[in-house]
């Protein structure tokens, strides 16, 4: 009989001890997974409005992107710690430790992350954004991918070309779709015989009748060197960006044909030898 009883005690702790463990600890861990879905929840909500208020001002996409995952990351970390210290579980030591793994990982992947630091710095000042034309590191092509790790270009030929980021941002960058205006630079050379005044208006002419040059600024034809074979006159006709290649194509083509009605030679690299016969 006493045995029963005794057993019946043990039996009644145990429940009373496991009630006791499953109120309180219960009611924490339910509070935490509340913390980490709600969280979660909140945290896709504010990333949503980033996103959105960054698209409407017409930010980069690679920045949108870039962005909202970081806000994403950071807020799930935040979330997951309070989630944690909800328990009565001590978070100093795991920020420690994240610390610590965070250097870790960050010196033995400290050329990759150079690569992620350019990134942040090319999307945030924007030296360039996809579908620009630049030349960098001795290249030249358009834009047609920016991520964390490297850029790629296309070249005019279709060759792609993968550059890391930390190796373009170091580097000058020329972007020659940075404006929506460019300057056409162009030489024709002439026979010093040739009339100049008459082949200064040819050029202009072909210059104002191209309907891709812009009247502002206006275009300049002046002579911009004396040259050991041949007068140089200096084209200097402003297009839109678009059109760049097209305008100087097709003008450099009319002033050929005009310069052959008209008369006016392009001269080639000449020497004149003069022989002396000696006296005997």
């Amino acid at each position: 009989m006493l045995k029963i009883e005794h057993y019946e005690d043990k039996v009644q702790h145990y429940s009373d001890l496991a009630m006791t463990y499953a109120t309180e600890y219960g009611l924490k861990i339910l509070g935490s997974l509340l913390i980490f879905f709600i969280g979660r929840w909140i945290a896709g909500k504010i990333v949503f409005l980033i996103k959105k208020g960054l698209n409407k001002a017409k930010v980069d996409p690679t920045l949108v992107s870039f962005a909202a995952n970081a806000t994403y990351v950071g807020l799930i970390v935040v979330i997951v710690i309070a989630a944690i210290s909800n328990l009565g579980v001590e978070t100093t030591s795991f920020v420690a430790v994240f610390g610590a793994a965070g250097l870790a990982v960050g010196l033995a992947l400290k050329d990759t992350l150079s690569n992620v630091g350019a990134a942040v710095l090319i999307i945030f000042f924007r030296p360039f954004k996809v579908g620009d034309f630049i030349e960098t590191s001795g290249v030249m092509g358009t834009v047609k991918t920016i991520n964390l790790f490297s850029t790629t270009l296309t070249t005019t030929d279709n060759r792609s070309i993968i550059i890391p980021n930390g190796t373009l941002i170091n580097g000058n960058i020329i972007n020659y779709t940075g404006n929506d205006k460019r300057r056409v630079d162009m030489v024709f050379d002439i026979d010093y015989k040739d009339d100049l005044r008459l082949a200064k208006e040819v050029i202009m002419e072909v210059l104002k009748a191209n309907p891709k040059v812009l009247a502002e600024p206006a275009p300049v034809v002046a002579v911009g060197a004396l040259a050991q074979n041949s007068v140089q006159i200096f084209a200097r006709p402003w297009v839109a960006v678009d059109d760049y290649w097209d305008g100087m194509f097709e003008m450099t083509e009319a002033v050929k044909l005009e310069f052959d009605k008209h008369g006016i030679s392009i001269p080639f690299p000449q020497m004149d030898l003069h022989v002396r016969k000696g006296e005997i």
